[in-house]
């Protein structure tokens, strides 16, 4: 692959991560999020009408308008469950299993459902992703009756991990039919809009409440999620997803060594090294998992 394309998707991935600190250290990780995605907005929306400008003004067909209405929605639920995990967790423990868990569960759908068959790198994929997991989480403690080995954040984690892999096999369809950057466009604001009515009506605070330096953290974040969004693009424009997919995993090493040492996570030297050796498990797991012709 080119060096330029690894560099891309390297770029995406810290930028990635940066944003997914702000939200662990934000007072409100959901309002956080919601101020974000409004300040991102403002800039795809005016992107995505050039590209469409720029390729024809065609008719935006119904299906890809509601695949992007579609993939907002779920969208804005990754962030509502995130934030959950975010209050009940450690960035170095929930941004590993919430990023495994995607490509873990399109294995599952695709053996389960239709008839795959997993070669031998796939089924070490499985392995190395689920301990991980195991690594991370180390349920073992709770079976001996320390109540530290529960970990309330994971379900949350988890349930994430679900959206990510919904909204990612919506989005593969939808952009297929609607210039990306466009589709990108209905997806922000249609997650803008169900983020403020949900901050507003559901958990009924003022997307607006915090502080100045908050505001401006929380769309500092947004901005840098839009481009880690945009290189991701970009990369594949160029090289295929087979090989951008695996590199993107990389933030997940990133934000286990971010979170247990500049986060103060990990207690201790080797609780560090666990939690990064969790990720580099995952991250290799995805990695044989995105190997074609598994």
């Amino acid at each position: 692959m080119d060096p330029f394309v690894i560099a891309l998707v390297f770029v995406s991935a810290l930028l990635h991560v940066a944003w997914n600190v702000r939200l662990k250290t934000a007072g409100d990780p959901l309002r956080a999020a919601t101020v974000g995605m409004l300040a991102a907005t403002v800039g795809i929306v005016p992107a995505g009408i050039v590209a469409w400008w720029l390729g024809g003004r065609p008719a935006l067909p119904a299906e890809g308008i509601a695949l992007g209405l579609l993939s907002g929605v779920i969208e804005a639920g990754y962030f509502v469950l995130l934030s959950a995990a975010y209050r009940r967790g450690d960035l170095s423990v929930v941004y590993p299993i919430a990023r495994g868990t995607a490509p873990l569960l399109a294995v599952a759908i695709g053996v389960g459902l239709f008839g795959e068959q997993l070669g031998v790198p796939g089924s070490v994929g499985v392995v190395l992703l689920l301990a991980g997991f195991m690594v991370l989480q180390q349920p073992w403690r709770a079976i001996r009756g320390d109540r530290r080995g529960f970990d309330p954040a994971i379900a949350f984690a988890l349930a994430t991990g679900v959206t990510i892999a919904t909204y990612s096999a919506v989005d593969r369809l939808g952009a297929q039919l609607i210039h990306p950057l466009t589709y990108a466009a209905i997806l922000w604001v249609t997650t803008s809009v169900v983020l403020v009515l949900w901050v507003r009506f559901v958990a009924g605070g003022d997307v607006f409440a915090g502080g100045r330096n908050e505001i401006r953290s929380a769309a500092i974040g947004g901005w840098l999620t839009l481009g880690a969004y945009v290189m991701i693009l970009w990369a594949l424009s160029v090289a295929p997803l087979s090989g951008v997919a695996p590199l993107r995993e990389s933030a997940t090493v990133f934000a286990a060594a971010w979170g247990s040492v500049r986060l103060g996570e990990a207690v201790s030297r080797r609780e560090t090294w666990r939690r990064v050796g969790a990720s580099v498990l995952i991250v290799a797991g995805a990695i044989l998992l995105a190997i074609p012709g598994r």
